[in-house]
């Protein structure tokens, strides 16, 4: 073969690829779209304030229920199947709510909806670590999380696009728009993914010398470490929500913002999003996990604080800047100090465990500032709780041993 002969593209790529798509249709639209088409939802079927928190908060429930079996259920049935299975419970789930009639309806549709995105999400993650060594992990699993922002970047444009034309019914429209998508994810899904590069006849992809990091070889203890990055995950799950939910309202509120400017602001942070998972995780690989968990987290810090003691808009913007850039930058490492710790085939079970940390930080996260808002009537209060607890977050990712895949367990 001619030594000019361009590299071919190794198949772990296509997986990333596919897992991009599964995190647009189970997180970037099963999820993170719902922001956007609750007004409309709510209004079209009756729904209260009461109502429309709790079909919000299903979605979570569901999504931890998800969390609590997708270990057990990769272990017997594999990362292929599962996912594709979980794409198509998110499929059905949209349908479900694109024909919703009404509180009882929608709210069953959105905690099916959250069950499917949990048992696509977590295998997705963790089919990854078997793709990558260490020396890639954080950059491939950063990858993923593009989806998150490609679902925010299309909702943001279709949502308000089809509510302007097709009126009352627009919501339903986006919701089947969304099932089509999901329901070509989960074709490719079962075509594309496989459970190992030994499928494949391949080998996991290394650094470009080929070699993997070599790191100390310490004694830590398996539980210690699981709780350790279990709170971490926590402070993150319970900050960025807070942001995520209720930015756009003070924007409305406190810096006195019409919807459609508050709106950019919203679609700006998907696409300055994009850079979020790529930018860091690749990071990670680089100086460590430890050390990019530390810089994500001060740079969050910064982002909460500056929206909460200032209302100069040039604050505003660094804000927004900072909060895009920072977004998805969290899970990836996550899932790469996991299975550097842990190694691959306990990846996904400590990462469904660190996972239920992260989901009661999502839960109770906005539940907490949204009592502080009415209370202070200003938002103020709980950017400024979310500052406070990724400078917590900061110190303890500096606690993080700076072993990972070579760590044996005592």
């Amino acid at each position: 073969m001619s030594s000019n002969t361009p590299p071919r593209l190794h198949y772990a790529w296509l997986i990333v690829g596919t897992g991009i798509l599964i995190l647009l249709s189970a997180l970037g639209l099963g999820r993170f779209a719902l922001g956007m088409l609750l007004p409309a939802m709510s209004s079209a079927l009756e729904l209260n304030y009461g109502q429309m928190g709790i079909i919000s908060a299903v979605n979570f429930v569901g999504y931890l229920l998800a969390v609590l079996i997708a270990g057990k259920l990769t272990a017997r049935f594999g990362f292929r199947a599962l996912i594709t299975v979980g794409v198509l419970i998110v499929a059905c789930a949209m349908s479900a709510v694109g024909f919703s009639i009404g509180f009882l309806s929608v709210a069953s549709a959105l905690l099916l909806l959250g069950i499917g995105s949990g048992l696509a999400n977590i295998p997705i993650m963790g089919l990854i670590t078997h793709w990558f060594d260490s020396s890639k992990r954080g950059q491939a699993a950063g990858t993923l999380l593009i989806g998150n922002s490609l679902g925010i970047i299309l909702s943001g444009a279709l949502v308000p696009a089809l509510n302007l034309s097709q009126g009352n019914e627009g919501w339903r429209y986006s919701w089947l728009i969304f099932f089509i998508i999901a329901l070509i994810t989960a074709l490719i899904a079962v075509t594309i993914l496989r459970n190992s590069p030994a499928d494949k006849g391949l080998t996991m992809v290394k650094a470009g010398n080929g070699k993997q990091h070599q790191q100390p070889n310490i004694t830590v203890s398996l539980k210690q470490t699981i709780l350790h990055i279990g709170a971490i995950y926590f402070l993150f799950g319970f900050t960025y929500v807070i942001y995520a939910t209720f930015i756009v309202t003070s924007l409305i509120e406190d810096y006195h913002m019409n919807e459609q400017t508050a709106g950019q602001f919203w679609l700006w942070i998907g696409i300055i999003s994009l850079l979020s998972g790529p930018l860091f995780g690749t990071l990670s690989d680089y100086i460590g996990r430890r050390k990019t968990l530390m810089l994500v987290f001060s740079l969050q810090t910064c982002a909460y604080l500056l929206v909460a003691l200032s209302k100069e808009s040039s604050y505003l913007y660094l804000s927004i800047l900072l909060f895009g850039l920072c977004v998805w930058s969290v899970p990836p490492i996550i899932t790469a100090t996991i299975a550097d710790h842990l190694g691959t085939q306990k990846a996904v079970t400590a990462l469904g465990l660190v996972t239920l940390f992260f989901s009661f930080g999502q839960i109770t996260g906005p539940a907490l500032a949204g009592m502080m808002a009415e209370y202070q009537n200003s938002f103020a209060g709980g950017f400024l709780l979310a500052g406070g607890c990724t400078a917590l977050a900061v110190a303890l990712s500096s606690l993080l041993p700076k072993t990972a895949s070579k760590a044996r367990y005592a």
